[in-house]
């Protein structure tokens, strides 16, 4: 019996849609403390557990980049408690957006993985490292900045066009890539194009619901939970991907604490915006790849 459970245990860490793509996976539910948790999982192996971004729901990560990871890992992205297709209340701390990803790995089964964020995710993801740390073989951040007060704040340009009620492709390139750099504009419009791909939409979080990421944003500010000393202290290794012209979070918080993050390891990409991954999908999913084979817990 306890061959069996052993086995079941090791098949839902490798189990994910192996021939589905990042387009056409389709959208499943755990079932977690009352509510239910959407998510797609693609690809087969070591899991990685995405958490999103302000405003985003299952449709905003760029396919290519999910493609890409998938082909060596098992790519789990999820929509936060009570937004898009999930269901339960909404979260009123930043823990309890971080209890949404352990909460999706518990219903999965899934014990060790690899957790990421994007911007807010980036939030998100940090607590759940340095919460259960025994449990989170390596840290990826995306275009996100460390716990507590940081020097850099977010460009005004950035605060006002991130409110705005829907995207055009011209907002997108302000929020997530560079609009000074041809070469970025062009990626915005290739991303855009591919994430439109999708025919079975995800809900999209509604403008009303906007305000319990407030929540969030104020704790990893005043950090309650101590990540930003708990990063310094961790075995967890840590990668932190960066543009140069980042309109939300400038890696300049990042550098001012170099000396003291001993496993974390930071990428600054030129021409690049908030959405490194969404402009260089596979370059991106490669830098990943390659710092969890070498950088080992």
């Amino acid at each position: 019996m306890k061959t069996k459970i052993k086995d079941a245990i090791i098949l839902s860490l490798i189990s994910g849609n192996a021939n589905e793509t990042a387009v056409t996976v389709k959208t499943q539910f755990a079932e977690s403390n009352g509510r239910k948790i959407a998510y797609r999982s693609i690809g087969q192996g070591e899991a990685i557990i995405l958490n999103n971004r302000f405003r985003a729901n299952l449709d905003d990560w760029d396919p290519a980049f999910l493609d890409a990871l998938a082909k060596d890992y098992r790519v789990i992205t999820f929509n936060y408690s009570g937004f898009a297709s999930s269901t339960g209340p909404l979260n009123t701390d930043l823990k309890g957006f971080a209890k949404d990803a352990i909460d999706l790995a518990d219903a999965l089964g899934i014990d060790k993985f690899i957790v990421g964020g994007w911007s807010l995710g980036g939030f998100v993801a940090q607590l759940v490292a340095v919460e259960i740390p025994e449990r989170i073989n390596q840290l990826i951040l995306l275009g996100t900045k460390p716990a507590g007060e940081v020097q850099h704040p977010l460009e005004q340009i950035f605060i006002d066009t991130a409110y705005k009620p829907d995207y055009t492709v011209e907002d997108e390139t302000i929020l997530f890539f560079d609009p000074s750099s041809e070469i970025s504009r062009k990626a915005a419009v290739d991303s855009h194009n591919r994430i439109a791909q999708r025919v079975d939409k995800d809900p999209r979080v509604a403008p009303e619901l906007w305000g319990s990421y407030g929540a969030a944003f104020e704790d990893f500010t005043n950090d309650p939970y101590n990540i930003r000393q708990k990063l310094q202290e961790t075995d967890v290794p840590v990668l932190v991907v960066s543009a140069q012209h980042e309109v939300c979070f400038a890696p300049e918080n990042w550098f001012e604490l170099n000396q003291k993050l001993p496993t974390t390891q930071l990428i600054v990409i030129p021409q690049v915006g908030h959405g490194p991954q969404q402009q260089y999908p596979e370059l991106i999913a490669g830098y990943i790849h390659n710092f969890i084979q070498i950088i080992k817990k």
